[in-house]
């Protein structure tokens, strides 16, 4: 057989990200003017090149099973893989020049089919194995019986044993060669030799292709998924080579180099025995917006880089990139108000410069740079510079994709909502308040319930403090991530719209939801606007109701429903049948709850009370005889002798709150709890449940607080010391200001005044210090009124 001509072939291996690469390759293509260009990625993504012109990066290649397995399947995580690109990825400016140059390209790494069916059956081959140890648990072998694991669980791409120190430099070759050449630190190798070179200096890649062959040399051959891997990316090679192509470049990972330079060494034979029997799947592919944020190191992803808004940086501007760096970090600084002059920056690109000639670098790099922002621009305040440099270094920032994407009918369904409702995903937190009384901001409250029941949390319920939830008014934390459009894309069996998606969604999780849940899951129907699912929900939480006897889960499911009903008609629902779920709810849990009490320790009875608290709340929502029917249960309750103390305590102090208790019975029912006949713990656990929210009544109620105070004193050393950390609790729960005034009620024991009584305020307020305040005030208000 004739051997492979590769005399026209140049191979250029890279990092996956980083702007010298991406410049050197855009250099190199130029210079070769190839007729076929083959880049590392999934090859069910050639048909989306012909996009890469309407692209704006950072973007991805999403490759995901076409059959979207459901998320509580363990093949669900893996059934999906990215290929991110970014401005300063060698990859995309590879792609951006075949397609402004209308060259032949094509991807030819191993097929995502064959890679997720990989992942996706050592998943559940790890799930079966965890599941038969579990059965087997108790029942195993002792050690040394020579058993071996179950054949499905043993892979040949299994994770391999830790590499020894000759093995180490297959896991990371730029740190060996960085090593080589003096370095302690593989990044700064990487970018002295790489990142930051010179426009006008030799192409790298014959010397970045002779080294990696080095480094290969010593490890032995390729094993596993990556020899599987560049036997394709041979296969694929020879293919093109074959169709005549006589200039032909690779763009792949920098490892990979000398594997396919030298291609015509390696056996046709051996590699289709590599890729025989592999496992394939269905797969379909896409692109993505993807995010900064996503590329950087710290995210977990394997090939990211430390900084990715500094590489951005360094490749849109190439010409005195110190000099613009530090202008922009100077432009921050001034909008957070601080002075930064352009003396400062012009200092700080002299130490950025003096640094990098004292440590040998070609050029000042980040570490330079981020420390004379640091000493000159923000005067040695590091807080204030780790700031700026966070949001520099990582340059947040979102790309887009055209409309003529390939997406599933329900992302496309999503993508039309938010233009329709302006409401663009960002890849940064941004809060939004809406008015439900308006259609339109109704709307957008609809949109976000309903991707929360698919699983797409673009926005997060936000708390304001306020306690809106239930109200006209929701408040939103927004956020878009990447992954969200896989999560999309896996709620697409759902249906073709967000809307009947969701309801579906609502349905399957209803079939087997406990009470609780349900009533929950009817709450989110309602938030969501799902009408078509609400009646079949309801449904079950009719039968669920009548059937379910456990007090706790009534009490559980009774909050939520109660919301619903009380608040259904502000997003135009009807809660009649809401309400009459609610008061059957209410009037069970009214029955049991004298039994549902009996013989509860403190922590038993402490989430007891939670209970209680949230079913007084659903209560007073519903109003009416519901209500009635409610205080009349706890009017019994509280006559009981065998309360737990914690319990009998909250009871009274709602009693009290509501005004059915006199202040003769509530000083009665106090007594009695501390009288000495009570143990101390008993005594304090009452006093806790009393006490519980607020401790603004002992304030107010002098005798109140004589009674605690005179318990207090009369007990023994050691009993005191016993419940001490109870009283700690519960007074240490309150608010600062609760705890001062409480303070000085316990000062006025004694009989002294009030602070507040007038004669004590006279001598609070200091009128010669008062003067000149109240002068300025004067003269400021004078003055106002004589411009009007």
């Amino acid at each position: 057989m004739a051997r492979l001509d590769t005399s026209g072939l140049h191979v250029l291996g890279v990092r996956h990200h980083g702007p010298g690469s991406a410049r050197a390759v855009r250099a190199a293509l130029e210079e070769i003017k190839p007729d076929a260009v083959l880049i590392e990625g999934p090859p069910e993504a050639d048909a989306l090149t012909s996009l890469v012109g309407e692209l704006e990066p950072p973007v991805a290649l999403l490759a995901y099973l076409a059959d979207t397995p459901k998320g509580d399947a363990p093949r669900a995580s893996e059934g999906w893989a990215f290929w991110p690109f970014a401005s300063f990825s060698p990859e995309w400016q590879a792609l951006r020049y075949a397609v402004e140059h209308d060259v032949h390209v094509r991807f030819c790494d191993l097929p995502a089919a064959h890679t997720l069916a990989e992942r996706v059956a050592r998943a559940e081959a790890q799930a079966r194995a965890a599941e038969n140890e579990q059965e087997q648990e108790g029942e195993r072998e002792p050690e040394g019986s020579g058993d071996d694991p179950p054949a499905d669980a043993r892979k040949d791409d299994a994770p391999e044993e830790a590499p020894s120190e000759s093995d180490g430099v297959r896991v990371d070759p730029l740190g060996v060669l960085a090593r080589a050449a003096g370095y302690d630190d593989t990044e700064r190798w990487w970018d002295d030799v790489i990142e930051q070179r010179r426009d006008d200096q030799p192409s790298p890649f014959p010397a970045i292709a002779d080294a990696m062959a080095a480094v290969r040399a010593e490890t032995g051959p390729e094993r596993g998924r990556d020899a599987r891997r560049e036997a394709y990316m041979r296969q694929t090679l020879r293919a093109v080579l074959k169709e005549g192509h006589d200039r032909v470049a690779v763009v792949c990972g920098a490892w990979h180099a000398p594997a396919l330079r030298d291609v015509a060494d390696y056996s046709i034979k051996d590699d289709t025995a590599l890729l025989r029997g592999l496992p394939k799947a269905k797969v379909n592919a896409t692109w993505v917006p993807w995010t900064h944020g996503r590329l950087a190191a710290d995210s977990g992803y394997g090939a990211g880089v430390s900084s990715p808004g500094w590489y951005h940086h360094l490749f849109t501007a190439p010409d005195r990139p110190v000099h613009r760096w530090l202008t922009d970090a100077a432009r921050l600084l001034r909008e957070e108000g601080q002075a930064v002059s352009s003396s400062h920056v012009i200092e700080g690109v002299r130490l950025s410069e003096t640094l990098s000639v004292l440590r040998g670098r070609p050029l000042a790099g980040l570490d330079e740079v981020s420390e004379a922002l640091t000493s000159v621009l923000c005067e040695g305040e590091t807080a204030r510079a780790a700031l700026v440099h966070r949001r520099m270094a990582i340059g947040e920032r979102m790309g887009a994709v055209p409309p003529s994407t390939p997406m599933v009918p329900l992302q496309r369904d999503l993508t039309a909502a938010q233009k329709r409702m302006r409401l663009k995903p960002e890849p940064f937190d941004r809060d939004l308040d809406l008015d439900l009384r308006k259609e339109s901001q109704r709307e957008r409250g609809v949109l976000l319930h309903r991707l929360r029941m698919l699983g797409v949390a673009w926005g997060v319920p936000r708390d304001t403090g306020g306690g809106q939830r239930g109200t006209f008014r929701e408040a939103w934390r927004l956020r878009w991530e990447p992954d969200m459009d896989v999560a999309l894309i896996e709620a697409s069996r759902w249906g073709t719209t967000v809307a009947s998606a969701a309801g579906a969604r609502a349905v399957d999780l209803a079939a087997e939801a406990d009470l609780p849940a349900l009533t929950g899951l009817t709450e989110q129907c309602l938030l969501a606007d799902l009408g078509d699912a609400l009646p079949h929900v309801l449904s079950l939480l009719t039968d669920r109701a009548a059937t379910d006897s456990d007090v706790t889960h009534l009490m559980a499911a009774l909050p939520a429903l109660a919301r619903s009903a009380r608040y259904g008609d502000v997003r135009a629902t009807d809660g009649g049948h809401l309400r009459a779920v609610a008061e059957q709810i209410l009037r069970r849990v009214c029955v049991g709850l004298a039994p549902a009490v009996h013989g509860l320790d403190d922590d038993a009875a402490a989430e007891f009370v939670r209970r209680i608290d949230h079913t007084h709340d659903a209560a007073s929502l519903l109003g009416g005889d519901a209500a009635d029917e409610w205080t009349a249960a706890l009017v019994a309750l509280a006559r009981r002798d065998t309360l737990p103390g914690r319990i009998a305590g909250r009871i009274t102090r709602m009693l009290s709150d509501g005004g059915l208790l006199s202040a003769d019975e509530l000083r009665r029912r106090l007594g009695l709890a501390m009288s000495p006949g009570t143990e101390p713990a008993d005594a304090a656990a009452w006093l806790e449940g009393f006490l519980q929210g607020s401790g603004l009544i002992l304030v107010h109620d002098d005798h109140l607080f004589g009674l605690i105070d005179t318990w207090l004193l009369s007990l023994p050393e050691e009993r005191f010391t016993a419940v001490l950390p109870l009283l700690r609790r519960t007074f240490g729960a309150f608010d600062t200001p609760e705890r001062r005034a409480i303070g000085e009620a316990a000062a006025r024991i004694d009989g002294s005044p009030r602070p507040d009584d007038s004669a004590a305020e006279r001598r609070l307020v200091d009128a010669d210090r008062a003067a000149p305040a109240v002068s300025s005030v004067l003269a400021v208000l004078t003055n106002g009124r004589s411009h009007a």
